[in-house]
């Protein structure tokens, strides 16, 4: 990001005509709004039909000024990539990087809010991306910008990881390379199998696909690439399975979830409007955030519409969303932190 500033205070101080000088900035501009990792990927001018708002009778939720969480002093936590709560209430936050900020990129908090820990230094690049607790309590994290996926156990130490860090590329076992490209979000079945949604760049940089592993860590199987056809995904951005071991993964740019069985065959999809981002299933329905649309979304257990909160501008990008025992709604917003809203 620095780099980038750098170069832009340069060309100002270059010797050339004001309108041309003016160009290059705004050319700069333009660079460092696509390539600073910080930014998200706002869609341009040419897709403004993305931004266009889930309709749906209004949702019950009120936002609170603060969301609760509590640090000691001096203590302070970066944006937050995802969020997931675990079987005691407990609070896990990605923390991404930045100027002035001293947590690790796993953060911890008790069922009261209070910050309890921080573990990952140096495990992860500067955007790690998605959280899943899984049923062991492991957590695991994935990570666009190393190209990775880690498992801890809850004493912070490595358990496996998928990919090698710093290299992109394709998982190909005939060839001998297994890379990723962007893991964006992971879920596990019930006898331990981890499906693995990755490619966070859309158009022809991206690889938008499903990975199927073992618990070990043994590549099965993988589908999808790029496409707007059933199997095929813009940007596979989230996935979870629900009670009856189906894959429901958000196909953002494309508008819709489509939902998979756990051998990669498709059975249906669900339109939305907006970017639908990241959903969590309960037993009793699904919460879903929709990206730069800034919306949550309640949905029935088969993924109709029950009621809508949010307006335009009130989220950055409601990018991850999780529930706690109590009800109460925490949204990872990737510009704004982490909002909280309850009933009514």
């Amino acid at each position: 990001m620095n780099t980038f500033l750098f170069s832009a205070q340069n060309i100002v101080h270059l010797r050339i005509p004001k309108e041309k000088r003016m160009k290059k900035l705004i050319v700069v501009f333009v660079m460092l709004l696509a390539c600073a990792p910080g930014f998200s990927q706002r869609p341009g001018p040419d897709e403004q039909n993305l931004l266009i708002m889930q309709q749906g009778p209004a949702l019950n939720y009120a936002a609170v000024e603060s969301n609760g969480l509590t640090f000691p002093d001096g203590v302070k936590m970066g944006l937050p990539g995802d969020l997931e709560f675990d079987s005691k209430g407990h609070l896990w936050v990605v923390s991404r990087p930045g100027n002035g900020i001293n947590t690790q990129t796993v953060v911890e908090f008790d069922e009261n809010g209070k910050y309890l820990r921080s573990f990952g230094e140096g495990v992860f690049g500067n955007r790690p991306h998605g959280i899943h607790i899984d049923a062991e309590n492991n957590i695991w994290i994935s990570d666009g910008s190393s190209h990775t996926v880690v498992k801890f156990n809850q004493q912070g130490q490595v358990l496996l990881t998928l990919g090698t860090k710093g290299m992109a590329g394709t998982w190909d076992e005939a060839a001998g390379t297994r890379l990723l490209r962007e893991p964006n979000d992971i879920a596990i079945g019930r006898n331990g199998d981890v499906f693995l949604a990755q490619g966070h760049t859309p158009g022809a940089m991206g690889d938008p696909r499903i990975l199927k592993f073992d618990k070990t860590g043994k590549f099965i199987k993988q589908w999808g690439g790029r496409g707007t056809e059933p199997g095929k995904f813009r940007v596979a951005h989230g996935i979870v399975i629900d009670a009856k071991g189906l894959l429901w993964v958000t196909d953002r740019e494309n508008s819709r979830i489509q939902v998979f069985d756990q051998d990669g065959n498709f059975q249906r999809e669900i339109k939305y409007a907006g970017l639908p981002c990241s959903l969590l299933i309960r037993k009793d329905g699904i919460t879903m955030v929709n990206g730069f649309t800034g919306q949550i979304l309640e949905l029935d257990l088969d993924g109709k519409v029950l009621g809508v909160y949010g307006k335009m501008g009130e989220f950055g990008e409601a990018h991850n969303v999780a529930v706690s025992p109590k009800g109460e709604i925490f949204v990872g917003d990737v510009t704004k932190g982490i909002l909280k809203f309850v009933k009514k």
